[in-house]
């Protein structure tokens, strides 16, 4: 609860995944669940390497990861991609503010959440297999 006036000037600067106290305390709480903890891990190592067959299939340029995301070039500026995709329904990071205007970062998900993602970037840049 809040005045709208002051929850809109909030939300002006607000960043797009913050967290909430709620979500403070779950993180808290998954650091103590060494079993959670390997399967996100696990999770993260095979969708990866999916990540980079992908790339690899379709002649994208990314560069390698070991955590939860992985950022790949598209040799062109990716805000078009950016704005695309999110029209597709799928949210990832641009990176021209980081002097990186080519670049997306695309978290890693669960396997449907990448498929997913796959699906719409081939839709949004009509890919077609690498040689």
């Amino acid at each position: 609860m809040s005045n709208p006036e002051i929850a809109d000037l909030l939300n002006r600067v607000r960043q797009p995944f913050n967290c909430n106290s709620l979500a403070l305390a779950s993180a808290i709480a998954v650091m103590n669940d060494d079993a959670f903890i390997e399967k996100v891990a696990e999770n993260n190592r095979s969708e990866i390497a999916r990540y980079e067959q992908f790339c690899k299939k379709y002649g994208l340029n990314y560069i390698p990861s070991k955590g939860n995301f992985i950022t790949v070039d598209f040799k062109q500026t990716a805000g078009s991609i950016y704005e695309a995709l999110l029209k597709e329904g799928v949210i990832v990071r641009p990176l021209s503010g980081y002097g990186m205007p080519n670049h997306l970062r695309i978290s890693i998900g669960l396997p449907h959440e990448n498929d997913k993602f796959f699906a719409a970037l081939i839709k949004v840049l009509n890919l077609t297999q690498a040689n």
